[in-house]
């Protein structure tokens, strides 16, 4: 083999190399979070206790944000609305404050990813120990028929009284308002396969709510998040005594 065809093949092995290195992020700046976006967040609150939620919020790209959340503390249920501030690092790591209706303020760092349609973000206050994932809402169809698919379905976290549960399954929305499926799950390390079937609304304002039966537990009511140009849909159980969280993805 000559030096020309080594130099030829050489250079092919670079170029491909450096073809597939992801592209490094782009300066990011307050208008980098920008647009309507869901939160779901699980861990513990400062009293040790099991504590979830699920946030819908609007961020301005100008370092202000306003939104409605639903949040359970060890099993019990609010709802509220809240504002926040914001600030953007060009490396795309940010620090948010929420402050809810009563005055009660949440600290949060956040990091953008790397299409700044989502985020990861770690409450910051002593004593808690909460991780929360957020997904923007995208150009989503949001009415009942424009969730009209087939979606996977997970959630995990705990019913007081019943022990930690974990569902998967494979749920369709029918474009009018009901659900059917298929689901297993463990409610305290029982394990057990069923078919699933309840209703859904969704709201103009991609906010919404479903009812699931799963023979051998109860109900489930579910608050819900429209995101990701609807090809997900966030969820949080509302039931007194439930910190479940989870979503519906295509």
């Amino acid at each position: 083999m000559n030096h020309l065809k080594i130099s030829s093949i050489a250079l092919l092995i670079v170029a491909s190399f450096v073809a597939a290195v992801p592209a490094a992020h782009a300066a990011c700046t307050l208008a980098s979070l920008a647009g309507t976006y869901g939160i779901t967040s699980a861990g513990l609150n400062t009293a040790g206790q099991p504590a979830s939620s699920l946030k819908q919020i609007v961020a301005d790209g100008k370092g202000h944000i306003t939104g409605s959340a639903t949040q359970s503390n060890n099993g019990v249920i609010t709802t509220f609305t809240l504002t926040g501030k914001y600030t953007v690092a060009a490396t795309c790591i940010a620090t948010v404050t929420f402050t809810d209706q009563g005055g009660a303020i949440e600290h949060d760092k956040l990091i953008l990813n790397n299409g700044n349609v989502g985020a990861f973000l770690i409450e910051t206050d002593n004593k808690h120990t909460q991780s929360s994932v957020a997904a923007a809402q995208g150009t989503a169809t949001c009415t009942n028929l424009g969730v009209k698919n087939i979606y996977s379905a997970l959630a995990t976290g705990m019913v007081l009284g019943t022990g930690q549960i974990a569902v998967v399954g494979q749920i369709t929305f029918n474009g009018k308002g009901a659900l059917t499926g298929t689901a297993t799950y463990s409610a305290d390390g029982a394990i057990t396969s069923a078919s699933v079937k309840g209703t859904y609304q969704i709201n103009a304002n991609c906010t919404g709510t479903a009812a699931l039966t799963l023979p051998g537990l109860a109900k489930m009511n579910v608050t819900l998040v429209v995101v990701n140009g609807g090809k997900e849909i966030m969820l949080m159980q509302t039931d007194a005594d439930s910190i479940v969280t989870g979503s519906f993805q295509l």
